[in-house]
């Protein structure tokens, strides 16, 4: 048995989660649910980033404390995680004690190295990103290229900063090599291009005066509080110390730099093992544009959910959002997925098959009911299943999602053709449903990781008691066509 870590990014909660939130912990679900199914051992981690001047800002302006700020906007971010059915084995805080002593730790391994050193400087801040900026990577009127409308401040003061320029040919070498392996492609060769302009080291420490005395405190100075990118990274090591390193992280385009440059950085430093790989997934866009309150274009993924359902909306994000680009969401093109793949596809195939079996007394003994000797059903599902793999390991949801509505299509297909309604010899008859009963309990298998309560439920209309498998026929449609 393989054991297999993987984590989504660690969000900030000075806001309630969104639905690029609720796309990445679907992403995240399939994987672990996907290694689970294939034996491993799996530790899935997510979290909440809390450490931060955004953060306490946030925490000012609801007039709260930052921890019972905190508290509440956690729980936002947790009932998000339930309504989408993941399964996380741990929701870690980086306020938590547990954290704060492990990036205490880190921070010692990596002064230990002679890797930190304090000095004055003079640094255009962006609180949105809670990053440092050269001028020449601002827009011409002085804003930060992520969040524009919102000038950067000039800040001076004297930080600790560590030797990240030390490690910029060992970065070079583990990336181009795939040692540290970033996907997709065209992701990685963006990192590589950032690290051949040359690295600057960085400021990983606020005065607490500034800091608002929010964060971790740096180890034999209490004038200082940890800069929250030296922290918050760390989460994905405290959360499970005996797991590490991670086989994954899984995050946005927008914290790319942090996470496949400053975050191996550090571990290199530390002396520790690196992650092996790093997916950047894209953002979702509303009706073509970027979501904005301002616009009114915001979707709420807990209302979409009620709306829709879990399965659904888990449904539209893996197929219509490409996992390794940019996608959109819109209320058209949620109900033509839904009505197209799920009503008249996957449920109407579903429906079909137990129905036929349930009107005509169909059992068969197997789980895995025989088809009739002919090699093309049991073809098709191992070429299905094989493609699975690849487009799984590649984190091609859309791909393997298309992949296994061909399956679909083609028992429909086969459906039409064999007829089985209008067999008259008993043994035929069986053997054609014995091949579609097949076709349906792999799409099934299939789907689980995607759609765990469809599965279940599909699952379940199987009927099996002990070895004998008696379809029942569903008493109300599996997903019912919608407006």
């Amino acid at each position: 048995m393989a054991k297999f870590y993987l984590t989504t990014s660690i969000p900030y909660v000075n806001a309630k989660p969104h639905l690029g939130h609720a796309l990445e912990y679907t992403q995240g679900d399939v994987l672990a649910r996907y290694r689970k199914q294939k034996g491993d051992e799996v530790y899935f981690v997510s979290g909440a980033d809390e450490n931060s001047l955004k953060i306490v800002q946030a925490a000012e302006k609801a007039g709260l404390p930052v921890q019972t700020f905190s508290d509440q906007n956690a729980v936002h971010f947790q009932n998000l995680i339930q309504a989408y059915n993941i399964g996380l084995d741990i929701f870690h805080r980086s306020s938590s004690e547990k954290h704060h002593l492990a990036s205490k730790e880190l921070w010692e391994r990596c002064d230990h190295a002679g890797d930190i050193y304090k000095k004055k400087y003079t640094g255009l801040y962006c609180i949105g990103c809670e990053a440092f900026y050269k001028r020449e990577d601002l827009t011409a009127q002085g804003e930060c290229l992520h969040h524009p409308g919102k000038p950067v401040a000039e800040i001076e003061e004297e930080n600790y900063f560590f030797r990240l320029s030390k490690y910029q040919d060992r970065l070079l070498e583990l990336i181009k090599s795939e040692k540290y392996l970033i996907r997709p492609e065209f992701k990685k060769n963006e990192v590589i291009s950032f690290l051949q302009q040359g690295l600057e080291d960085f400021s990983i420490s606020r005065s607490k005066e500034r800091a608002r005395n929010w964060g971790v405190e740096v180890p034999n100075d209490p004038t200082q509080i940890m800069y929250v990118w030296f922290d918050a990274l760390n989460v994905y090591r405290s959360a499970a110390l005996d797991w590490w390193p991670a086989n994954l992280h899984l995050i946005g385009k927008d914290i790319i730099r942090f996470h496949a440059i400053y975050w191996p950085a550090i571990l290199l430093s530390a002396q520790l093992p690196l992650p092996q790989e790093l997916f950047v997934h894209g953002f979702i866009t509303v009706d073509g544009q970027k979501m904005s309150k301002s616009i009114g274009n915001v979707v709420d993924p807990l209302d979409l959910v009620k709306k829709y359902g879990t399965d659904p909306v888990r449904y539209y994000l893996l197929r219509e959002i490409p996992a390794d680009n940019d996608g959109d969401y819109s209320e058209e093109k949620f109900l033509n997925r839904y009505n197209s793949d799920l009503a008249n596809g996957l449920g109407n195939f579903t429906s079909r098959v137990l129905t036929l079996c349930a009107e005509m007394e169909f059992a068969s003994q197997s789980q895995n009911p025989e088809s009739d000797g002919n090699s093309e059903i049991e073809n098709k599902i191992q070429e299905t299943k094989n493609q699975l793999d690849q487009y799984l390991e590649e984190k091609k949801f859309h791909d393997a999602l298309a992949k296994i509505w061909e399956l679909i299509s083609f028992g429909d297909a086969l459906l039409n053709e064999k007829k089985p309604w209008a067999i008259e010899v008993a043994i035929e008859k069986k053997i054609v449903l014995a091949g579609l009963l097949q076709i349906l309990e792999a799409v099934t298998q299939m789907l689980q990781p995607f759609l765990p309560e469809t599965a279940a439920k599909i699952h379940q209309l199987f009927n099996q008691q002990n070895s004998l498998l008696k379809p029942q026929k569903p008493k109300e449609p599996i997903f019912p066509r919608r407006g």
